[in-house]
């Protein structure tokens, strides 16, 4: 029997990464946090001068460009490894130029056609854990599991700060949490698969929770929606 997929969907710095990372680690499935291959376009985009607003080159760009997509060893801050036509830009697509121009690259229909297959081959797999704005709603909608991941925009802003710091990058609070408000009401306007929870997610407030809580409910979430068990860590 194919194992189950899980859908994690919520807005930026809401805890989808960090949580789903773990949730794979902790069931053994693969996870794909669904954002990075917007994200590693976007950059390519910037990198050769095409415009965030040319939805056609773009998907063009989305269509040529070979993405690839592979764990990250823990404790290493690139939270996923990226590679663009096989340069490491796991770093560089959490840019602040990246997070400014990402929300409009990924609205256009034609760049989420280019990209959406790549997704859905990996779900019709099983045993997936995929991380994003519409991976419960568009991606995969038959998910076993589908979470939606929220908090208050001061916490998420405070979480994207520490990102970023862990990562080199000095950003300023009022900053980060001025563009996080700008790319919510991007999101979750756009026409094409706007940011919102699927009918059947099970929406979890984050702001006052730790990581640990968050899993530990996550999961069992998923052992009610399953009937799996899911064995304590380190256990045999």
């Amino acid at each position: 029997m194919k194992a189950p997929v899980v859908c994690i969907d919520g807005p930026a710095a809401s805890g989808k990464t960090t949580i789903a990372k773990i949730l794979a680690e902790r069931l053994g499935y693969f996870y794909l946090d669904t954002g990075v291959l917007y994200r590693a376009v976007t950059w390519v985009a910037l990198e050769r001068g095409i415009p965030p607003s040319d939805g056609e080159k773009l998907a063009k760009l989305a269509s040529e460009t070979e993405i690839e997509v592979k764990p990250a060893p823990p404790n290493d801050p690139r939270q996923t490894i990226v590679l663009a036509d096989g340069d490491d830009v796991s770093l560089a697509i959490r840019s602040p130029e990246v997070d400014a121009n990402v929300s409009e690259v990924s609205a256009h229909p034609e760049v989420r056609s280019a990209l959406i297959d790549l997704q859905r081959s990996m779900a019709e797999k099983g045993g997936v854990i995929l991380a994003g704005r519409d991976a419960g709603t568009v991606v995969w909608p038959e998910a076993e599991v589908k979470l939606f991941l929220m908090a208050s925009e001061e916490e998420r802003a405070r979480r994207r700060q520490r990102q970023a710091e862990s990562q080199g990058i000095t950003v300023d609070f009022e900053q980060v949490l001025a563009e996080l408000r700008r790319r919510d009401a991007y999101d979750s306007g756009r026409a094409v698969a706007p940011l919102r929870p699927a009918s059947d997610a099970v929406v979890l407030d984050t702001t006052n929770m730790s990581i640990e809580e968050v899993v530990e409910r996550s999961l069992a979430i998923f052992q009610e929606k399953t009937g799996l068990h899911v064995a304590p860590p380190g256990s045999s």
